[in-house]
């Protein structure tokens, strides 16, 4: 590795220790002085340095990375006033957050509400250093792991990975509407048949998946009967960010199944839900990674 490109992976693993500090502070003040604290940046030359590293100023990203908390509650957490939203999006207002969310995506807090639109949401989120955060293989347990069997009620998203989160809002209206399986109880699921990032949009596969007791009924939603198998899978758990997800999910394919001597199974990799965006702050999100294996 020659030098420049050396320093150049010392300057990305500095700001995504500022990307990081920012993802477990990002309820609390954040200012210039403190960020640049957080990973020795001078503070006379860290705002420039961050607008052109991320794209955007540092105000700029912390009132985004808000706004997408505040998007998932309104989207899937109809129990909660968009006053109430508002405020714990850090803003003074409603009228302040109504101003920066119609501003940030085109559509009111309650035009998002009713009917979001996911694409132009999605394409604001599109931010490349959120997705290349350095991953470190010491930083990452793998455990070999033994799944039980689960009876699964799954509705089959073939559409534009954008697009998944309409996907989700039919679940969520399957599992209130018919009580087969209630989301405060039992499990969510998800099965990723291909990487968003290497296939066609239109050819996109991935399963939503709720956890069942029995097999159900036809119904309007689409939602077939399918089973998650029982065996032995490599585990990884993931916190933080949906997005990063994804660098693991490769480290999985790539460096370590190829040093494990392990060989996969014929089952898409599936993430198990735990802590949900929509409940919890983005860096408290909580996913399990399974990759099946023989």
């Amino acid at each position: 590795m020659t030098n420049m490109n050396q320093n150049r992976k010392i300057y990305q693993a500095r700001f995504d220790k500022v990307l990081r500090f920012i993802d477990e502070h990002l309820y609390e003040p954040l200012t210039v002085e403190v960020l640049a604290d957080a990973a020795f940046f001078s503070k006379f030359h860290f705002h420039r340095q961050f607008s052109a590293y991320v794209g955007l100023s540092v105000s700029k990203y912390v009132q985004l990375l808000r706004l997408k908390r505040a998007s998932y509650q309104l989207a899937f957490r109809d129990n909660l006033q968009v006053i109430d939203i508002a405020y714990d999006a850090k803003f003074e207002n409603p009228e302040s957050f109504s101003r920066a969310f119609k501003k940030a995506f085109g559509q009111t807090p309650s035009q998002f509400r009713k009917a979001p639109k996911w694409q132009p949401w999605h394409e604001k989120y599109k931010i490349p250093v959120r997705e290349g955060v350095i991953i470190m293989a010491h930083e990452i347990e793998v455990n070999i792991v033994g799944f039980e069997a689960v009876k699964v009620a799954a509705l089959e998203h073939r559409k534009s990975p954008d697009l998944v989160n309409e996907s989700v809002a039919e679940m969520i209206a399957w599992r209130k509407e018919t009580g087969l399986s209630p989301i405060q109880t039992s499990r969510t699921f998800g099965l990723a048949y291909d990487d968003p990032k290497s296939c066609n949009p239109e050819s996109f596969r991935f399963d939503l998946c709720a956890e069942v007791k029995q097999d159900i009924p036809e119904n309007s939603y689409g939602l077939k009967n399918k089973n998650i198998p029982a065996g032995k899978c490599a585990h990884i758990q993931h916190v933080g960010a949906y997005e990063q997800m994804s660098e693991k999910v490769r480290f999985l394919y790539g460096d370590w199944l190829a040093e494990s001597g392990e060989e996969l199974r014929d089952f898409p990799c599936f993430f198990h839900y735990i802590k949900k965006l929509a409940d919890v702050p983005e860096n408290e999100c909580v996913t399990d990674i399974y990759l099946p294996l023989k």
